[in-house]
């Protein structure tokens, strides 16, 4: 299916339904054959509804961040890489999409996102750099050493916990990393090797409603400065 452009993609005006039942049934039957059967459902109920919801939400933030440093969005496949994975599964069992930073590549999650999220048998919303790049890594943890841009992201992170955000990453490491003393101040941080805040939970009813799209934006400018702030440190 070719990717919508923004001239062409529809307004979102909400998903299959409030309880990913595509998803669900998927999760029980990882067979080709059943996934052709179903193919329609999933295209019309949820890939078709995920390019415009993420189209219409962009439009929202540009406000926020400016038509050229947004991408256009970016929708995962719903087939799963078993290449490397003991389970072979062949489906994902949720559907995934996010607003990329602009310049930071096609594939995959490289750098900060202004949103990312999926539906299906569990779903999930949130901002920021979920896996750093050894390059943004360092970039990162020396930012943390730097007292201002350090201390500027302990505020930026206190204010959205305050509003019912989670910080949160792919992976950290038990100990703090080379130039971090055990007391840092931000050794917590400087463990992590990502950073991003997941929203507060999505309320299930609006998955079916257009006002999905003001309840994601709302919360992706909450996030912003978040965003920002990890785009300058790793740019």
């Amino acid at each position: 299916m070719p990717r919508p452009t923004a001239e062409d993609a529809k307004p979102f005006t909400g998903f299959a339904d409030t309880t990913c039942r595509f998803f669900r049934a998927l999760a029980k039957n990882q067979t080709r054959d059943w996934f052709k059967a179903h193919e329609d459902e999933y295209r019309h109920g949820w890939l078709e509804p995920m390019h415009a919801l993420l189209w219409d939400v962009r439009t929202k933030l540009v406000r926020t961040y400016g038509d050229a440093a947004l991408d256009p969005p970016k929708v995962f496949r719903i087939h799963r890489d078993v290449r490397f994975s003991r389970d072979k599964a062949p489906y994902k069992t949720h559907l995934g999409g996010f607003l990329p930073i602009a310049g930071r590549g096609s594939t995959g999650v490289p750098g900060p996102v202004a949103l990312y999220l999926h539906v299906g048998t569990d779903n999930y919303v949130g901002a920021g750099n979920w896996i750093m790049e050894p390059a943004q890594l360092t970039a990162y943890r020396a930012a943390l050493l730097d007292e201002r841009r350090g201390g500027e992201l302990t505020r930026i992170l206190a204010k959205v916990e305050r509003a019912g955000f989670v910080v949160g990453s792919h992976d950290a490491l038990k100990k703090v990393p080379r130039g971090f003393a055990p007391g840092h101040p931000r050794a917590e941080l400087a463990k992590r090797k990502g950073l991003v805040v997941a929203f507060p939970d999505l309320p299930l009813e609006l998955l079916t409603s257009r006002d999905l799209v003001d309840w994601l934006a709302k919360h992706a400018r909450s996030a912003a400065a978040l965003v920002e702030w990890l785009r300058r440190t790793s740019a």
